[in-house]
């Protein structure tokens, strides 16, 4: 079987990357706020309808929905497998950030870009030089410091936000599986394609979980927060999807890493404009300097030029 290759356009992949970065970045504050009302399985109900039928009526507009023909060519058994495991990710990231917290989830997650960073380099042949080699330590590192905190208080944490970590763990295992097979079918099928039959497929999932009655009874915030979500996961994966089209799995997941650090100004800011919404995370010099190493790292990993 032959391998996806991707078409070199790396400006674009960047530039659709730090998009994604900047959208899974400020999700988690949205999905806590939301949890505040909403069962887990309606959330993930209500993100993938929405996304399916927005992605739908968008391609039919166009008259670029899929066609019988390119359905048959498709690489079915790939596609299952992207949305199931795509499915299962978010059924265990939601549970693990209701039994945890945002910032022990964006700590453990990480594990998911790790693991697409390594999966470009050993499925798809990627190669990395020696200082991306060194980049990728020096972000690691960056890490340890970051999350320091975070780290410390999982040692130590009871029983229930142990199983949160876990799921969290289990469910970036699954999305990076999911994004390896996202990235081999776009050797038969375009990123809007994919897309849509992952959004149906996941909707279809969870629709004997979800409680639609529910939705009913939101109020005008919640609602909107709630929309939001489903938005973020229309564009970020979008954009994810084609991010791979042109550019290489490893590259992409160095600049994915970059998403806590987001997530952690996201919630600086939004601490002080709306306390009500989440509480501010107090950095420490040391934190800084490890986010600055993950900067580093990352740029190095996403920038530097590939062996042949």
């Amino acid at each position: 079987m032959s391998l996806h290759q991707s078409s070199g356009r790396w400006r674009l992949g960047l530039a659709l990357s730090l998009l994604t970065v900047l959208l899974w970045g400020i999700l988690p504050i949205a999905l806590t706020v939301t949890l505040q009302v909403l069962d887990v399985y309606t959330i993930i109900w209500f993100r993938f309808l929405v996304s399916f039928l927005l992605l739908a009526a968008y391609l039919g507009i166009r008259r670029k929905l899929p066609k019988l023909e390119e359905l048959y060519s498709a690489a079915w058994k790939l596609l299952a497998i992207a949305t199931l495991f795509l499915g299962i990710n978010y059924f265990f990231f939601m549970q693990g950030l209701a039994l945890t917290s945002p910032a022990n989830a964006e700590v453990l997650v990480q594990l998911s870009t790790l693991l697409l960073g390594l999966g470009g380099l050993v499925i798809f042949k990627e190669r990395y030089r020696l200082y991306q080699w060194i980049g990728v330590s020096v972000m690691t590192c960056g890490y340890l410091l970051f999350f320091r905190e975070q780290l410390t208080n999982l040692v130590t944490a009871h029983g229930t936000y142990i199983l949160g970590s876990i799921l969290i763990v289990l469910g970036a295992a699954t999305w990076a599986i999911y994004a390896l097979a996202q990235k081999q079918l776009l050797q038969s099928l375009s990123s809007p394609h994919i897309m849509l039959f992952i959004y149906g497929g996941c909707a279809l999932l969870f629709t004997p979980l979800a409680r639609v009655k529910s939705l009913f009874i939101l109020d005008s915030f919640h609602l909107e927060m709630l929309v939001f979500c489903a938005l973020n996961t229309l564009i970020a994966y979008g954009a994810f999807a084609e991010s791979l089209e042109h550019w290489e799995a490893s590259r992409v997941s160095a600049v994915l890493a970059l998403a806590p650090i987001v997530t952690l100004i996201s919630v600086a800011v939004v601490s002080v404009i709306a306390p009500d919404w989440t509480s501010p995370e107090h950095l420490t010099f040391i934190a800084i300097l490890g986010a600055g190493l993950v900067v580093t790292g990352s740029v190095a990993i996403a920038l530097g030029k590939a062996d042949s």
